[in-house]
C-alpha cells in the first residue's frame, strides 16, 4: 500500500527535558541511564532524518536522545552503508537455512555458536525509559496542521496565525517500540584480536590456500611443462586454463542471490511480503524522485504459508530506511528471523536507492559498546557511528580502539571542529502558542510570566539550528 500524497504540514513537537535519570536495562543501574525527550505530535520525514543524524531515536510518538557524557551505558547511532554491504559467513548461513526450509522442509537446530543470544531482547528494554505523563496541552490545538490553515500575517512581526482546526482528537499513544527488537544479540568481539606469539596468522606470509586449489595448479604446471612433448596434452591445459580464469572472476554472492534466489516450482513452503503503512508520527509523502511506496512508517508482514509469523516496522526517509523494531512468532525462532529481517531490510534499502538515489543508509539503532550483547549491530559492515559531539560520521572500525578505553568518545579527532548545525539564532526558533505560529523573538515579547528561555535553547541545541527553524516547539 503506497502512501498518501505528500504533506507540507509543519512538525508539531512538545519539549519533555530530560534531568531525571531512570533503570538501565543494560548494566542494571536504578538511576543511570540519562536521556532528553520529545513528544512528536506530528513529525515530517525530512525533520526525522535531521534528528536521527543528531541522535535522537523514536519509540512510538517519543522521541529521545541520550545523554552521551553523563548515561551509564552510551548509545551510538548506527547505520550500515548498505550499497556496499557484504554478508558475513554467519548472515549467510541464515539466508541458506531459509532456502533449505522452503525449498525441503527441513526445520533447522539452533546454531549456538553462530547465534547464541536470538532472542527477544529488545534494544529499548534495555535503555526502558521512564516515559513522562502524556503532555496535559488541549488535543485540538495539537493537531497537525494543514498548509490551508496558515495565514501569513502582514504585520511584519514574522508571526502566522493558524485558524481553528476540526475538532478530531490527536491519539497520543504510550506505545513503548522496542526498536531493532529482532536482530540476534551476538556477543562476539567485533575489534581484532591481536594473535600471541605462535598463535593467529602470520601476516608477513601469503594467505594460506586450499590443498584442492594447490592440486590442481600443480596439475596445471605439470601439463604446461609435459604439452611441448605431447601436443594433446595442449587442450587439456587450456580447459585447466579457463576454469581458473573463471574461478577467479567470481564474486562473493550478495544478499539479492539468496533472498531472490529461484525456488522449485513447488517448494514446500511459501514465504510472503506485504507493506502497509502504519501508525506513527511520520507524516506519510509521496515524491516525484521518491521511492513507489511513500516516505513513511511501515509494517513488513512476514506470511508463511498463509499465516503471519513476523512484523517488521521500518521508516522509509529521505536517506535511509531505519529499522524501528520486530515482532515474530517464537515457534520459528530456530530461522533467526532477526538476523533474516535485517538482511532482507538491507536489501530493500538497496531496492529503494534505484529509484531515490540519496536512500542509501540502512539505521539500526543504537550501538552501546558497553555491553557486550548489543555490540553484534557492529557485525553489518561497512558501518559508521555518529560522533556525539560534532555528529559527523565515522566507519566504525575507526571508532572501537577508542572505545575500549573509554565508554564515551568523541570520534571526531579534529579537536577544533565544532557542531556546524548548533543553534546561532534562538529568535529564529519557531514556536506554537494559542493555536498561532511565530518566532520566538516575537513569543518572547508576548509572553507572561517567568522566562523559558533556557529551555528552549537547550531544545534548539539539541534538534540544531535546521530543525528549529522549520519544527513547532508547543508552548502552552
Amino acid at each position: 500500500m503506497a502512501a498518501a500524497g505528500g504533506s507540507s504540514s509543519p512538525s508539531i513537537v512538545e519539549y519533555l527535558g530530560g534531568d531525571d535519570g531512570y533503570r538501565c536495562g543494560y548494566c542494571k543501574s536504578d538511576t543511570g541511564n540519562l536521556s532528553h525527550g520529545m513528544w512528536a505530535h506530528s513529525l515530517t520525514v525530512q525533520d526525522y532524518q535531521d534528528l536521527i543524524d543528531r541522535g535522537w531515536r523514536r519509540s512510538g510518538k517519543y522521541i529521545y536522545k541520550p545523554i552521551m557524557n553523563r548515561t551509564c551505558c552510551p548509545q551510538y547511532t548506527i547505520r550500515c552503508r548498505a550499497l556496499l554491504f557484504q554478508p558475513s559467513k554467519s548472515h549467510k548461513k541464515v539466508l541458506k537455512k531459509m532456502l533449505k526450509f522452503l525449498m525441503k522442509g527441513e526445520i533447522p537446530v539452533v546454531d549456538s555458536e553462530v547465534e547464541p543470544m536470538d532472542s527477544h531482547i529488545k534494544d529499548t528494554d534495555g535503555c526502558s525509559f521512564f516515559l513522562k505523563d502524556e503532555p496535559g496541552s488541549c488535543q485540538a490545538e495539537l493537531k497537525p496542521l494543514n498548509p490551508d490553515h496558515l495565514e501569513k500575517a502582514e504585520s511584519g512581526e514574522g508571526e502566522i496565525t493558524v485558524k481553528k482546526a476540526d475538532s478530531e482528537h490527536i491519539e497520543l499513544s504510550h506505545e513503548k517500540v522496542n526498536s531493532n527488537s529482532g536482530e540476534p544479540l551476538e556477543s562476539a568481539k567485533v575489534s581484532p584480536a591481536v594473535p600471541k606469539p605462535g598463535r593467529g596468522a602470520d601476516l608477513s606470509k601469503p594467505p594460506c590456500r586450499k590443498a584442492k586449489e594447490l592440486r590442481k595448479e600443480h596439475k596445471l604446471q605439470k601439463t604446461l611443462q609435459n604439452q611441448t612433448q605431447n601436443p594433446s596434452l595442449q587442450t587439456e591445459a587450456q580447459v585447466l586454463l579457463g576454469q581458473r580464469s573463471k574461478a577467479k572472476t567470481n564474486q562473493p554472492k550478495s544478499i539479492e542471490d539468496f533472498i531472490f534466489a529461484s525456488l522449485p516450482t513447488e517448494p514446500v513452503h511459501q514465504l510472503e511480503f506485504t507493506r502497509f503503512l502504519c501508525e506513527s508520527p511520520l507524516e506519510a509523502e509521496n515524491l516525484p524522485n521518491g521511492p513507489d511506496c511513500g516516505y513513511g512508517s511501515f509494517h513488513q508482514q512476514y506470511w508463511f504459508d498463509g499465516k503471519i509469523i513476523a512484523v517488521g516496522v521500518i521508516d522509509i526517509l529521505p536517506k535511509s530506511v531505519s529499522s524501528v523494531y520486530l515482532y515474530y512468532d517464537p515457534d520459528y525462532s530456530s530461522l533467526s528471523l532477526g538476523v533474516y529481517s535485517a538482511l532482507r531490510e538491507i536489501a530493500f534499502t538497496r531496492q529503494l536507492h534505484e529509484k531515490a538515489p540519496d536512500l542509501c543508509y540502512y539505521y539500526m539503532g543504537f550501538y552501546i559498546h558497553s555491553c557486550p550483547k548489543m555490540r553484534y549491530k557492529g557485525q553489518y559492515r561497512p558501518s559508521d557511528l555518529l560522533c556525539p559531539e560534532t555528529y559527523i560520521w565515522v566507519p566504525t572500525e575507526q571508532c572501537l580502539p577508542s572505545l575500549e578505553h573509554s565508554k564515551y568518545c568523541r570520534f571526531n579527532q579534529d579537536l577544533k571542529a565544532v557542531d556546524e548545525g548548533n543553534v546561532k539564532e534562538l529568535g529564529q526558533v519557531r514556536i506554537l502558542h494559542k493555536r498561532t505560529a511565530m518566532r520566538y523573538s516575537v513569543y518572547k515579547r508576548r509572553r507572561k510570566g517567568p522566562s523559558d528561555e533556557e529551555s528552549v535553547r537547550q531544545y534548539a541545541t539539541l534538534v540544531g539550528q535546521a530543525c528549529a527553524e522549520r519544527m513547532l516547539l508547543f508552548r502552552s
